[in-house]
């Protein structure tokens, strides 16, 4: 195995392909990365096009600023290895396309990093919808508040970028950090394919200096006419696990998917959790086995993304209902009251202006 962007997430990447090494499953042969960990004890390239011509590798795991999926994506398929991606796959509809057709030309594989998608809670929550055990839908809703600092925006030039050097990066709350919500709401749907979204409603602000958005809603119609809402800041007063909400006529349910938990009628139980770089080996090794998330699973996700990217700019939330804490790289915004304008959101499945939250029908009159 060969790991490309070795920071950040990349680090965690690093350690569980040592973790297989030590089970004899697996060995690091090399890196590529423009500024190489020092700790590193394997060759270290500039590049992942410098790594490939000199080193054999079966399987390459890329993450690297998302400008960069899907042409090195393809270095590493059309050498003939196999890929595990990271989120969001890549920032269009049109490089999505592209990558579907790398893929089909060159069989290879290509998982990608949507954790959520491999664990049990997921899966049971979605096999309980299918059945029918929830009654008819009523609307999924996904809610996130989390907080992010200075420290985040400023630990590479594409964070919160729209663009970068004329490339599209599509960065922001709904199609990065708080990606996964999106994506589990759309499997808990059934809708993972490109032709499972029929609509895509935005409404992005932005409380910190970013092109990108950290404070939005989002309404999705499915295919089957369900409506998914997305509500999500990353401008909160403190930082709580994620949810996804299924209301559906004979029953509810609430998935957290970061701690695999699954909150029903008959209680809450913790699921266990498959690792997504283990499951692309033993689809290696049997083509039977499938991913838990291939490319084209991600289809009705990038949907999403294409309809962020080609969004109005967010627009910026006025000084009063702002609350600015911390100092230095640790300041950060808190919106203020946004948890309960998340939670009515959620609630209603609706967007910001529709149930009058300040900083839409400011940004509202901004804008006309």
């Amino acid at each position: 195995m060969a790991v490309a962007g070795v920071h950040g997430h990349g680090a965690s990447h690093v350690r569980n392909v040592a973790r297989l090494a030590a089970a004899g499953r697996a060995e690091l042969v090399a890196v590529a990365d423009p500024r190489p960990a020092a700790d590193l004890t394997v060759p270290a390239f500039g590049s992942l096009a410098e790594l490939l011509a000199a080193t054999e590798v079966d399987v390459v795991i890329i993450s690297t600023p998302i400008q960069t999926h899907v042409p090195l994506a393809e270095l590493a398929m059309r050498a003939g290895a196999d890929v595990l991606l990271e989120k969001p796959p890549t920032a269009s509809l049109a490089e999505f396309d592209q990558l579907t057709s790398i893929v089909a030309e060159t069989g290879r594989a290509c998982q990608v990093g949507f954790q959520a998608q491999a664990s049990q809670a997921t899966l049971t929550l979605a096999k309980l919808v299918a059945d029918g055990r929830l009654g008819e839908l009523r609307g999924i809703s996904a809610v996130g508040k989390w907080v992010r600092t200075a420290r985040y925006f400023q630990r590479a030039r594409w964070a919160g970028r729209r663009t970068l050097d004329g490339v599209a990066v599509v960065d922001g709350a709904v199609t990065n950090p708080l990606a996964h919500a999106t994506a589990a709401a759309l499997l808990l749907d059934g809708s993972t394919g490109t032709d499972d979204v029929r609509s895509v409603e935005t409404e992005l602000f932005r409380a910190n200096p970013i092109e990108s958005d950290d404070t939005s809603t989002v309404r999705i119609v499915t295919a089957r006419g369900t409506t998914i809402l997305i509500a999500v800041t990353l401008c909160a007063t403190e930082h709580l696990e994620p949810a996804v909400i299924v209301e559906g006529s004979e029953g509810r349910a609430v998935l957290r998917y970061a701690s695999d938990r699954l909150e029903a009628d008959s209680g809450t139980t913790t699921y266990e959790r498959e690792d997504p770089l283990e499951n692309l080996l033993a689809h290696r090794a049997d083509p039977a086995v499938p991913l838990y998330c291939p490319l084209a699973a991600t289809g009705g996700f990038t949907r999403v993304v294409e309809a962020v990217r080609t969004a109005k700019d967010p627009a910026g939330i006025t000084a009063e209902l702002i609350r600015w804490e911390g100092e230095g790289l640790e300041r950060h915004p808190v919106v203020l009251d946004v948890e309960r304008w998340i939670d009515r959101a959620s609630d209603e499945l609706a967007l910001f202006s529709e149930i009058g939250a300040p900083w839409s029908t400011q940004s509202t009159r901004e804008n006309s």
